[in-house]
């Protein structure tokens, strides 16, 4: 029997066991549903964990600064902020000298919510680091995609990255 081989654009075509594009979007659905599962209980989202983790690293930013630093357009991150106040987590507080800008901080139950969040957190980053097959990995990993993203010297979450991939906080979330 004669093997037939591809002519024309299926020569061409990925193997979608080498496109990164491919690789990339099931490896975020597989992180992605262990995150749901793992903050179910606390009724939270992704970008709701991006933004109290940022607003609890420095507290006092602006409205816009973690809006830029995430990516969200201000109309969505006004409805993520109305969503978190209205949860009693997170407050806006007019600026001291622009009145028209609002500095963002934790409520008291906002810091009790950021620690839990942080232990569930760390337990699901640890699942995600054992399956990756350790730090090093991971490390490696977060390096290359500083690398695909453009940002090897700096990260949303307010921390540094070293050449090897390694992290030093300026903030802590707790």
């Amino acid at each position: 029997m004669a093997v037939l081989r591809p002519s024309g654009v299926e020569a061409n075509l990925p193997l979608l066991a080498t496109a990164i594009g491919h690789k990339l979007r099931r490896a975020q659905l597989l992180v992605f549903q262990d995150f749901h599962e793992t903050f179910a209980a606390l009724k939270l989202r992704p970008t709701e964990f991006a933004v109290l983790a940022l607003i609890a690293s420095n507290p006092g930013q602006k409205q816009t600064d973690i809006a830029e630093q995430l990516s969200i357009k201000r109309a969505n991150f006004v409805a993520l902020m109305d969503c978190l106040e209205n949860r009693g987590l997170a407050e806006r507080r007019k600026g001291d000298i622009d009145r028209r800008s609002h500095s963002l901080h934790l409520t008291e139950k906002g810091n009790l919510f950021v620690t839990k969040m942080t232990e569930l957190w760390k337990q699901h980053e640890a699942r995600i680091v054992k399956r990756l097959g350790g730090e090093e990995n991971r490390d490696h990993l977060i390096s290359l995609l500083d690398l695909l993203l453009g940002s090897d010297c700096e990260t949303a979450g307010g921390e540094e990255r070293s050449p090897t991939g390694r992290t030093a906080a300026r903030g802590s979330l707790t």
